[in-house]
């Protein structure tokens, strides 16, 4: 009996030696370290409090019912089932739209981006930054930019720009009520949407640009290198990989979270016929006016998951072997 237990419990010991030694390397590093620790410790704690310890929040409180008020009864995954199998806004509304948007804006602002960012970098020094500001200040205007332009160019009267031009060229009989078509709204969203795509990962892909080797240029001409566009491809995208990496995932996170552009173009919280509605609006709209929160949490865990597979498929495409 006991030389059956001996094995098993000198195996046991051995583990506990093992996390008790691991244990005091990591105290050992920690002190050794401490003054690195003690710089990292601001950022550390704002990580936790507004990022690690929200979504903990958001993933715990996505199993209950609540409303913000009473008190929280656990329900399990009946937020989920219901997700998935009654709520049909979701399903046929917020996903569709969502998707659709996503797969415009985001490869769109992201080529619209690397695109202008390269031809600013061909123009001298000296008026390149004029350029480069003119481009990403629509992105710093934001809600001033979407309410005052953008509002006055699709009102929905005869004074609006787009329908003033229209009915001046006979192309249309009538003002066409822009922002409370179901069938332009979405359009009219992705419009924006590009026009304001030009934020920090356009300026970290201008960087970029200015930090790839010119020798490799000239090295790419002697092995057979005949047009800019092959350099492009050759040289400079693989020399600006996390710069590359860095404007997909600003580009993803952007596109999933621009929930307020319907709200800031139709001035109502939720779109005629639900023809803008997405994802993020939908977490609004059980949040903020249905006070559900319990299910706007279990919403919010799925568009994380939705962004934590697009960023992955961007590592994939630009990280390196390490990140993969």
């Amino acid at each position: 009996m006991n030389t059956e237990l001996t094995p098993s419990l000198a195996k046991q010991s051995g583990r506990k030696s093992s996390v008790r030694l691991k244990l005091k390397r990591f105290l050992l590093d920690i002190k050794r370290d401490s003054f690195a620790y003690f710089f990292s410790a601001p950022f550390l704690i704002c990580f936790l409090l507004f990022i690690v310890i929200p979504v903990i929040m958001a993933a715990t409180l996505g199993f209950t019912s609540y409303d913000g008020f009473g008190k929280l009864h656990f329900i399990g995954v009946d937020n989920y089932i219901a997700l998935f199998t009654q709520d049909i806004i979701f399903l046929t509304k917020a996903i569709p739209n969502t998707f659709l948007f996503a797969l415009i804006v985001g490869p769109g602002g992201y080529l619209l981006s690397f695109a202008f960012a390269w031809l600013i970098h061909q123009l001298p020094m000296k008026i390149r930054d004029y350029y480069t500001l003119a481009f990403y200040a629509p992105s710093m205007a934001g809600g001033v930019a979407l309410t005052v332009v953008w509002i006055a160019a699709f009102s929905g009267d005869r004074v609006g720009y787009f329908n003033n031009f229209l009915l001046g060229m006979g192309w249309i009989d009538s003002p066409v009520i822009w922002l409370q078509d179901p069938k332009y709204l979405l359009k009219i969203m992705i419009v924006v949407s590009l026009w304001t795509s030009f934020s920090v990962g356009f300026l970290a892909m201008l960087a970029g640009l200015q930090t790839v080797n010119r020798e490799l240029y000239e090295a790419g001409r002697i092995d057979g290198i005949t047009s800019r566009l092959q350099e492009v491809f050759y040289i400079t995208i693989p020399s600006m990989k996390p710069q590359m990496l860095f404007s997909a995932v600003m580009s993803i996170v952007g596109t999933l979270k621009a929930g307020g552009i319907s709200t800031q173009l139709t001035g109502m919280p939720i779109t005629p016929s639900y023809s803008g509605h997405l994802i993020i609006n939908h977490i609004d709209d059980y949040a903020f006016i249905r006070f559900e929160l319990g299910y706007a949490s279990a919403v919010s865990v799925m568009l994380l998951i939705f962004s934590y597979f697009a960023m992955r498929f961007a590592t994939r495409l630009f990280g390196s072997k390490e990140e993969l």
